[in-house]
Formats: structure tokens, C-alpha cells, sequence
């Protein structure tokens, strides 16, 4: 039987609620995109976001048929405002009939890296994706120069595949090699155990 289309639905948990992505948040992660600290060589965008009109742009390019996008935002007082948006990710490339999708453009805030933040979106999510609409298979990847990204990739639990070369234009007109991991059906039970240790441990 075919996966289930994900329809973007809220997922909440103790740090974090994930919410569907609306145009308005663009205001609330335009300071979050506009601080120089949260980007480095191989983040999908290379610098700091100038003005809101970039940002907004950003939320426009999310808010596309056939992706789920989320606005990750703080739940638990331990990490600020109640409501506040931390971050950002997508559900892309959603493919029900094989069983497949790509969990990706994953964006946090400076001030919410090493929170637990991460931790909690991945297992929100992926909980929703294996076991509420019974995917099979669970793509990530990130620019091969983004060491940070890949290493919190690899502490997801998820397996290296291998580099795609020459795979997209970066914004200052060199080519990305992408690394891409997985994550299967069969995987996800130790997968979530992992997360769900490394989430009470951040508490």
C-alpha cells in the first residue's frame, strides 16, 4: 500500500511545536536569516539575509505544490518566548507511491543550535513521516563543504550514500557536490531510540 501525502499538519512536542509555514512568518525569520553567526560555507544560502524582501522571497520558494513546509517554533520557556519561530524545514520530493521523500532546507537560528532543538524537529517529524503515513525511506543531504550539517546528519542515525557532483549553483557561482544520506523503514526503530535519548538528555 502506497505511503500517505503528508498535509501539514502541527506536531507538537516539548521544546518545539512545527507548525505549517504561512507568508506571514517571514517577520518572524527575517531576524533569525539576518544574523551573519547561523551562516557558513555550504548553508543553502551563503550570506546573511539584508532585508525582509529576501526572506520573504525565501518563504515564497517554500510555499510550492507538493512540498510541506514547517515553521519550527519554541515551545518550552527553557528556550525563550513561547510561540517564537526557531528555525525552519521541508518536506520535498514526496513520492507516496514509492514510499520515499526528502526532509530537507532545514534553517535554526544561531541561539537555538546545541538546544535540542534539532533533536526534537527530527524525531517530530520523522515519527510523522514513518509511522503516521507509513514512508519507507527518508532522503538527506547537505553541501558537501557543510561539515557542521553533515556530521548532524550522521547523529540522526542516517547512512552515507554517496556525493552527487556538480548538483546545484551556489550563490556565488560555484558548484555544489551534494552528499546524500538515508534513513528506511527498517532503520527508524534504532534510529528513533537514538533521538529519543539524545532528547531527554537536552531537557
Amino acid at each position: 500500500m502506497p505511503a500517505r501525502m503528508p498535509e501539514g499538519v502541527s506536531l507538537p512536542g516539548r521544546l518545539v511545536r512545527l507548525d505549517p509555514m504561512t507568508a506571514d512568518d517571514a517577520e518572524g525569520l527575517f531576524p533569525l536569516m539576518a544574523d551573519p553567526r547561523a551562516f557558513g560555507s555550504g548553508y543553502p544560502f551563503e550570506t546573511a539575509h539584508a532585508d525582509l524582501a529576501r526572506t520573504r522571497e525565501f518563504v515564497a520558494d517554500r510555499l510550492v505544490p507538493g512540498a510541506v513546509p514547517y515553521t519550527v517554533r519554541v515551545a518550552s520557556p527553557s528556550l525563550g518566548p513561547v510561540g517564537a519561530i526557531a528555525g525552519t524545514m521541508s518536506l520535498v520530493e514526496i513520492d507516496p507511491r514509492n514510499e520515499k521523500l526528502h526532509l530537507g532546507w532545514t534553517f535554526y537560528g544561531r541561539d537555538y543550535w546545541a538546544t535540542g532543538v534539532n533533536v526534537e524537529t527530527k524525531l517530530l517529524v520523522l515519527s510523522h513521516v514513518f509511522d503516521d503515513l507509513g514512508f519507507g525511506r527518508v532522503k538527506l543531504q547537505a553541501d558537501i563543504r557543510n561539515v557542521r550539517s553533515r556530521a548532524a546528519i550522521i547523529r540522526l542515525g542516517a547512512r552515507f550514500e554517496g556525493v552527487a557532483r556538480r548538483d546545484v549553483l551556489r550563490e556565488d557561482g560555484t558548484w555544489r557536490d551534494t552528499a546524500i544520506y538515508s534513513i528506511t523503514v527498517e532503520e527508524w526503530p534504532a534510529c528513533r531510540v537514538t533521538l529519543e535519548e539524545r532528547l531527554r538528555a537536552a531537557l
